[in-house]
């Protein structure tokens, strides 16, 4: 069997997201927001969009290592979720943005006042 195949396996490698909607009524939630989403990168982490971010595990025992990691600096409050899924299965993924903004009209090009 040929290691080096089974170490890349994109059924192997893994990505671990993290989800979360904190509260930021007060200075001090917004503190913790930030916080938390400074910790999420110093850790590797990357942001996909507002209150998602992304992370690239070699293995099922590196995400377990990393989504320990994340818990030893949850919030007090609000909610996290974590989801795990191999890197096949995020190749699948679609991702989808919104029509082109339109150009602004053209400026007229003297001020017609009637």
């Amino acid at each position: 069997m040929d290691l080096s195949k089974e170490r890349y396996s994109a059924y192997r490698f893994m990505w671990l997201m993290v989800v979360f909607d904190l509260p930021t009524l007060t200075r001090k939630d917004r503190k913790i927001h930030a916080k938390f989403r400074t910790d999420l990168l110093k850790n590797g982490f990357s942001r996909f969009q507002l209150s998602v971010y992304l992370r690239p595990c070699q293995s099922m025992e590196n995400l377990k290592a990393h989504e320990k990691r994340i818990e030893e600096f949850l919030p007090p409050k609000g909610k996290v979720t974590f989801f795990e899924f191999t890197d096949k299965q995020f190749s699948r993924s679609k991702v989808f943005y919104g029509p082109e903004p339109e150009d602004p009209p053209d400026e007229p090009d003297q001020l017609s006042f009637f």
